[in-house]
């Protein structure tokens, strides 16, 4: 028995050893081979659209920094936005785009600063088909068949059979500036209803000829496009293919059959599936909100796994390194994307390694500063880290002078401003009159799907404390203190209070428990249940009615404009506004409330005055406004200040947080 015991130990302890252990993480940072390519690690950042190229598709250096990044931050694998293979061909005006020896001349500046980081880049190469329209791209779309995309105001023009040729030799002819601008492999982008994607799909391919009909059919412009870049770049030159799984549509391409194109595309001769999910018309699942659990598609890369024996990447809404890990250690895939990941925190993988978890920045899923940046036209950001794509703007270098810096508010402002400040090296205070930093963003962690937005107060405040920065809870500062410290700087960050709307019957201050603030309600100082009214239907009034129609209340919804949610983002919205559908809350736009009286709600709709009766409570959800205490003291100040977030002007917490950074790092 002894003796047994001691050989099983012995070769227990072997094994252990055997094991690649970084810091906890056993597979996230073991090599893996793709063709005759090796990845440092299974860590993936994949192409987004970032908007930082010049408008000739040419690398910008804002384009190369945001890239090279994520390159010094240890990533095994940076994938780019999608290249166009022609002039025309984009969703987009501001791409890039790689279809020429000069277009590759540009890229290949970014390809070198990538190698020198020590990372390693492939690029995606695309062409939108229908997803587009002519007044972005001067040209009517094109499609495998002539049937328009719900989301696109066109028909497109079906592609002849020449045609079709023609864009294979386009799809060569890119993958071969990709390898010579030194690109590390290619991609060919064949998911999110772009046109490699609207061929495989029966959802918008209804030819009759050898390009469609079969799931053979289908595949058949995809396999061509595979086959004939293999041709241009040589046997072993990395390959990768982006494919839809599944488009959650109905009619749309399902698993079963994306096993068969997945199995076609390897014998082409792709190297690498990396598998997504989702199409225009179910945008959502594309870019995963909070909403949707983490991981909620991974299960498609593993039936994907299960029938090919090339690596695959699974990719959905992985934000946290944890989660990368049981991902690879389950043998659901052989890599992990982790874009939105990559722009809260590019120095993720190295931080990992480093054991350095309490400093990671994680994603939310909030897609505030990268699909709602995007969708205004503008580059892109994030909300929880204002640094991404500002790289070659903010100078984070100590300052010449050191200077005293106080803070007034530990919101997520004034936490950002002081975090910024600290950067820079100055001294910082940091005073907070309530127990606990965060401000109104704590509230923000409360509606469904969305406790992950705590975990931005926690880096604040562990950040605050590795900077050194002295912070006081529980405090008021007084303009005595001040005038006595005389700091060099005091930014105002006190934030904002409820606005109670001029209504009849709804008194400033309330306190009887009928008209409450969904301040209050979220904030468990208020119990709401029974019949409930919510009067303003923005983002904070819709969460409201999401989270207690959930508890089982019989909840309406009341909105002056002729929509809800308007200051809601893309896929956050519309989920949104799908869950009060399917919770039953009663929505009514276009609608003024008059008056509160006795439980009896006198609204105005459409000029005609109606009254709802038996309500349990009325709960305001209206909007804010700045909180002015301490502004009006501080006139009798004498030093230098400035206010910031919403003591300065009321918005949300995506410009709260780059105002007080950007105000943290001016001084």
């Amino acid at each position: 028995m002894r003796c047994s015991f001691w050989v099983l130990m012995k070769n227990n302890w072997k094994r252990f050893n055997e094991v690649k252990w970084v810091n906890g993480m056993e597979k996230v940072f073991e090599p893996i081979q793709i063709n005759g390519l090796t990845l440092k690690n299974r860590l993936v950042v994949s192409a987004m659209l970032s908007n930082l190229v010049n408008p000739d598709g040419t690398a910008s250096e804002a384009y190369i920094t945001y890239h090279e990044a994520k390159a010094k931050g240890g990533w095994g694998l940076i994938i780019t936005e999608d290249y166009i293979v022609a002039p025309h061909v984009g969703a987009g005006k501001t791409l890039p785009a790689i279809y020429n020896a000069e277009l590759a001349a540009s890229h290949a500046k970014l390809t070198e600063r990538i190698h020198a980081a020590g990372g390693t880049i492939f690029a995606q190469i695309y062409h939108a088909g229908r997803e587009t329209h002519s007044g972005l791209t001067g040209e009517c779309p094109v499609a495998p068949s002539a049937i328009k995309d719900p989301t696109m105001p066109e028909i497109p023009r079906e592609l002849t059979k020449e045609e079709i040729k023609e864009i294979i030799q386009w799809f060569a002819q890119s993958a071969y500036f990709v390898k010579e601008a030194g690109f590390d492999g290619v991609e060919i982008h064949g998911a999110s209803g772009y046109l490699v994607g609207q061929f495989i799909s029966p959802f918008s391919n209804k030819r009759s000829d050898e390009y469609g009909g079969t799931i053979y059919g289908r595949a058949k412009f995809a396999v061509e496009i595979v086959k004939a870049i293999r041709e241009k770049v040589g046997p072993d030159y990395p390959i990768s293919f982006r494919l839809c799984t599944a488009e959650y549509v109905e009619g749309g391409l399902e698993i079963e059959e994306s096993k068969v194109i997945a199995r076609l595309l390897e014998q082409a001769g792709v190297d690498l599936l990396h598998c997504t999910q989702g199409v225009y018309a179910s945008r959502p699942v594309i870019t995963l909100p909070y909403m949707i659990p983490r991981a909620h598609y991974v299960d498609n890369a593993a039936e994907i796994k299960k029938l090919v024996s090339i690596p695959v990447i699974a990719v959905g809404g992985i934000n946290d390194i944890a989660l990368a890990e049981t991902i690879l250690l389950s043998g659901k895939a052989d890599l992990v994307t982790m874009a939105r990941a990559s722009l809260a925190d590019p120095q993720l993988p190295n931080k990992a390694k480093d054991g350095r978890y309490e400093q990671i920045i994680h994603c939310i899923g909030c897609v505030q500063g990268c699909q709602g940046e995007i969708g205004k036209g503008k580059q892109i950001r994030c909300l929880m880290n204002p640094c991404t794509a500002k790289e070659t703007m903010y100078d984070l270098s100590p300052a010449k002078c050191r200077k005293s810096v106080y803070v007034v508010g530990g919101g997520v402002s004034g936490c950002a401003a002081a975090i910024a400040a600290a950067y820079k090296g100055h001294s910082v205070t940091l005073v907070e009159k309530s127990d606990k930093l965060g401000g109104q963003w704590n509230l923000a962690a409360v509606p469904l799907g969305k406790s992950e937005f705590a975990s931005l107060i926690g880096w604040q405040e562990q950040e605050l404390k590795r900077l050194g920065v002295t912070l006081y809870l529980n405090k008021e500062l007084s303009i005595e203190e001040l005038m006595q410290q005389q700091p060099d700087m005091v930014l105002i960050a006190t934030g904002s209070k409820p606005l109670i709307p001029p209504i009849s019957g709804v008194k400033q201050g309330q306190e009887d428990g009928f008209v409450v603030t969904a301040h209050d309600v979220l904030a468990g100082k208020q119990k709401a249940t029974g019949k409930l009214a919510i009067i303003g239907g923005g983002l904070v009034g819709a969460e409201t009615a999401e989270w207690l129609a959930t508890s089982g209340c019989d909840v309406t919804l009341i909105e002056m404009q002729p929509e809800i949610v308007k200051d809601g983002v893309g896929n956050p919205k519309a989920l949104l506004i799908q869950s009060l559908e399917r919770h039953g809350v009663t929505v009514l736009t276009n609608t003024k409330v008059l008056a509160v009286e006795d439980g009896i709600l006198v609204l105005e709709q459409d000029e005609v005055q109606k009254q709802y009766t038996s309500f349990d409570k009325i709960i305001l959800a209206v909007g804010v406004q700045t909180e002015r205490t301490f502004i009006q003291k501080i006139q009798e100040y004498t030093g230098k200040y400035q206010c910031i977030g919403d003591a300065n002007s009321v918005k949300n917490g995506y410009y709260n947080i780059q105002e007080g950074f950007e105000a943290g790092l001016a001084i």
